[in-house]
């Protein structure tokens, strides 16, 4: 993997993850020192970060990592409906022709289902959350569009974000592991209209959570407190295993 290619995976996984906040400036100097690469492949990570929409030019401050806001939740879920129901109509579809397409959905099935009641006892959710990259995966290698899966992948970015902005809520997560399981036994039974109506009930709860149990505000800063975030962060390294999570609840 190049450097570059690194240094975009990096950096969006730490503005994906928060360790990056909104505001937050990408400086050259201090980033390629920090993930032990030149500026010329920095600048190329860099530029595909504002072609991702998770950072942008600031006069006078180089580039900085862009704010997300709940004002965004309804249009991003109106893409992400219309992109996901016909993906997960293509899976299903073609799993009708691929014995492994269905083997896959039923085991995925079975380990949502299997999810429910940790997490309404309060399970920590990364396990979880992790499940769900592995369905979005699997929709996304048996949908047969790669333009479509490249579309998705670009808004889930932009949906983990804003799922940083509302309440943990064990029922909602177990709710939701009951939707991802309808969602992978529609798929595993080759029923197109099941599966997209299983989706679109999903996102729809998705959307509703997010409106219902926002965090609340931060703290404004103190008089004469700039509020400039740091970008500095010293645990994070640049190595080829970093990647994103681009999954939503």
């Amino acid at each position: 993997m190049r450097a570059s290619d690194r240094a975009h995976l990096t950096l969006r996984e730490e503005i994906i993850a928060g360790d990056l906040a909104p505001g937050s400036v990408l400086a050259e100097v201090e980033q390629s020192a920090r993930l032990g690469i030149s500026r010329t492949p920095l600048r190329e990570a860099l530029g595909r970060l504002v072609a991702d929409g998770l950072a942008a030019p600031s006069a006078g401050r180089g580039v900085v990592v862009t704010a997300v806001s709940l004002d965004e939740a309804a249009p991003l879920f109106d893409l992400r409906i219309a992109l996901e129901v016909l993906a997960v109509r293509r899976s299903a579809e073609n799993a009708q022709h691929d014995p492994a397409a269905r083997e896959l959905f039923s085991g995925l099935a079975v380990r949502f289902e299997d999810a429910v009641a940790p997490l309404r006892e309060g399970a920590e959710p990364s396990e979880y959350y992790a499940l769900t990259e592995e369905l979005d995966r699997a929709i996304d290698s048996t949908s047969g569009n790669a333009y479509l899966t490249d579309s998705l992948r670009t808004v889930r970015i932009h949906l983990v974000r804003l799922r940083r902005l509302s309440r943990h809520s064990p029922e909602r997560l177990a709710e939701s592991a009951r939707e991802h399981a309808a969602i992978a036994r529609a798929v595993a039974g080759t029923n197109p209209e099941l599966a997209a109506a299983a989706t679109v009930l999903h996102l729809q709860h998705a959307l509703s959570h997010l409106r219902t149990a926002p965090l609340p505000a931060p703290d404004p800063p103190p008089p004469g407190d700039p509020a400039q975030p740091s970008s500095t962060n010293t645990t994070s390294t640049l190595g080829p295993e970093a990647r994103p999570k681009e999954t939503t609840a």
